[in-house]
């Protein structure tokens, strides 16, 4: 079973489609994030949700 590390990232009202981008981006790049949700809120402000994968070693001795 694939298990996930989820963390959450909130963009104030204002903050700019492309200056977002370039957050996500390296989230996406640098720490293997991906986009799990984006919620808008009537305010203007974003809630972005990302996931990764969490990898557990097995032992094989």
């Amino acid at each position: 079973m694939v298990e996930y590390e989820y963390r959450e990232l909130r963009f104030p009202r204002g903050t700019s489609r492309g200056t977002a981008r370039l957050a996500l981006a390296e989230f996406a790049e640098y720490g293997r994030w991906e986009l799990a949700r984006v919620r808008l809120y009537s305010d203007g402000s974003r809630r972005v949700t990302l996931r990764r994968r969490i990898i557990r070693q097995v032992r094989t001795v």
